[in-house]
């Protein structure tokens, strides 16, 4: 097993907000991780950043999923590479059940297969 996402000492701002400074992690493969903080201490501006969601950011550091370069791509291309946000208590389909709304992230694939496989794990 290996790496899956390293964020080494990145910088965000927010115009001229400082958001986050220094920030890094490594997600290993078949690992749980866990970001935590006050309100307002970065944790979804990291999100954001790592999801290609915040115009020209990071400023600094870089960010690998699976060994490429991930910085300044469209947050599309990211989508496709097989990362996803899920945000907390809103901007999902209340009319959809969990797996129904979870299933809404794999829009971009076209291996069935493998997604039922993915879900069932």
């Amino acid at each position: 097993m290996g790496t899956l996402l390293e964020i080494k000492n990145i910088e965000t701002y927010y115009d001229l907000i400082y958001a986050i400074r220094g920030a890094s992690l490594s997600v290993e493969e078949g690992s749980i991780t866990a970001i935590l903080g006050n309100n307002g201490a970065g944790k979804s501006t990291i999100l954001k950043t790592v999801m290609g969601l915040i115009e020209d950011q990071p400023d600094k550091g870089t960010i690998e999923f699976m060994g490429k370069h991930i910085n300044g791509l469209d947050t599309d291309k990211i989508v496709r590479m097989g990362i996803t946000l899920v945000p907390e208590g809103r901007e999902v389909f209340e009319e959809l059940t969990i797996r129904e709304n979870l299933f809404m992230g794999a829009y971009t694939r076209n291996d069935k297969k493998r997604i039922d496989e993915d879900f069932d794990l």
